[in-house]
């Protein structure tokens, strides 16, 4: 009993910001091998949908300054309406996902795609994506690069869905 004329296709798209240099370095580095370092968003009513130091952004899919995705994921099909979605990600981005509260290890790209791949779908994205920042913070390399890496605010140019108050410099 589907109904193809209200449902709405997912698609996780999946970037490996390292363009394969995780794959190599990170025997030498962490100790461990790791495949990438990951950059995630949902693709849903013909945009793609991501979150980084901006807040929460969208644009054509694999319209982003890193090109189009390694990897596409196929998550499901959604019945909620595109309206209804904008008004969810106006709320999440006036609270939960605005910009200043972008955290590379605990609150970024992958956590605000999770979210939303739940809330369209029921279904979570890949957990070698979502594991791997407490996999890089389990070793001792990754400990001492940690206050480094806390700083930096990825941020890839988007239409704003939602702008930060006082974001406007």
């Amino acid at each position: 009993m589907e109904q193809h004329d209200s449902t709405f296709g997912v698609q996780l798209f999946i970037y490996d910001l390292s363009r394969g240099m995780a794959r190599q370095l990170s025997p030498i580095m962490l100790g461990k091998q790791l495949d990438g370092i990951w950059h995630t968003s949902i693709v849903v009513y013909g945009e793609e949908f991501f979150y980084g130091g901006a807040g929460i952004s969208s644009c054509p899919p694999g319209g982003t300054m890193l090109g189009p995705p390694d990897t596409v994921v196929q998550l499901g099909n959604t019945e909620v309406t595109e309206e209804i979605f904008m008004d969810y990600l106006s709320s999440l981005g006036e609270t939960t996902y605005s910009g200043d509260k972008y955290r590379l290890f605990e609150h970024n790209c992958n956590t605000f795609t999770n979210e939303v791949a739940q809330f369209l779908t029921g279904n979570k994205i890949p957990s070698y994506i979502t594991d791997l920042p407490s996999e890089v913070l389990s070793t001792p390399f990754g400990q001492v690069l940690r206050p480094i890496l806390d700083s930096i605010h990825i941020a890839p140019p988007g239409r704003n869905v939602i702008s930060s108050q006082n974001n406007h410099s």
